[in-house]
């Protein structure tokens, strides 16, 4: 396989990644709880989404739509009925809840739409490509991922620093109480977040899901590879989330080119390797706290 194309192939699959690792990234920033039901949260819109689209016929675009609906009503029920309840819980009590309702999740899309494997399309395909560059192979798939991360990226900067909701998001984050004394509705503000947090997860599901099988499991993989890209750039920086998508991606990429067999496991080794150097991400600031 020529180098262009491993590279165009790897930033593609790292957008995603990293795409997929906001949805992480915009919970923690927050409220400081790993969301691991992430996966299945998009997983589960994502079968919405096929449902939509093949059982009662629906255009790809009107599926699309349903999906990031029920994606943001799926966070916020999550949210309300899940950790809200919670009381006085500690940062491990919270992920472990997240973990019950990723089985849930899981277990459910098992009983509705069954285990087998399905095939889920979407308007862009990534057997379809383009070489504007002599060696540098670039598919219609890969081109609609980085215009996708390029939106939302550009949305997300625009959000948190010019609007009252993202300001307060930040506020919430930094301190919970001094932003409730200051008037933030924080409770809304956390579910506006898991909301956020859906939509922008089953967008990176949607598009992954042209390269793979649609089944209740498809997104545990990604999941821990936006983790690791997560981790890699830093779970207090957007930007750093999306660079550590790219270098994600392209690391899985020429790493599994050269020995495939081993191409599982390199999320587990960057996750590793960046806790022991770096536990704070590469983009992001440490801090300590002082009692």
């Amino acid at each position: 396989m020529p180098f262009g194309q491993l590279l165009i192939d790897g930033l593609a699959m790292g957008a995603c990644y990293g795409l997929f690792g906001l949805a992480v990234v915009i919970i923690y920033k927050t409220s400081e709880v790993l969301n691991f039901a992430a996966g299945e949260m998009a997983m589960f819109s994502t079968f919405v989404a096929f449902h939509v689209l093949v059982i009662y016929g629906c255009p790809f675009w009107l599926a699309f739509i349903v999906a990031l609906v029920f994606a943001a009503i799926l966070g916020v029920a999550i949210e309300y009925f899940f950790l809200r309840p919670a009381k006085n819980p500690t940062l491990i009590g919270l992920i472990v809840i997240t973990i019950g309702a990723q089985m849930l999740l899981m277990g459910l899309a098992s009983w509705k739409w069954g285990a087998e494997q399905k095939q889920f399309s979407i308007p862009v395909s990534y057997k379809v490509t383009y070489e504007p560059i002599p060696g540098f192979i670039i598919s219609e798939w890969a081109a609609a991922v980085f215009i996708v991360a390029a939106v939302i990226m550009t949305f997300l900067y625009f959000f948190f620093q010019h609007t009252k909701l993202g300001t307060a998001m930040r506020a919430t984050q930094q301190n919970k109480h001094a932003a409730k004394i200051m008037g933030i509705k924080t409770d809304r503000v956390f579910a506006f977040a898991w909301a956020f947090s859906s939509v922008i997860g089953v967008t990176a599901a949607m598009l992954l899901s042209a390269k793979t099988i649609l089944d209740p499991g498809f997104m545990m993989e990604p999941f821990l590879r936006a983790f690791a890209a997560a981790v890699l750039g830093g779970l207090m920086s957007i930007p750093g989330v999306l660079i550590g998508g790219f270098i994600m991606g392209l690391i899985e990429n020429f790493f599994g080119y050269v020995w495939p067999a081993w191409k599982p496991i390199t999320a587990f080794v960057v996750i590793v390797l960046v806790l022991c150097v770096r536990p704070s991400g590469l983009f992001a600031k440490h801090y300590v706290k002082k009692v």
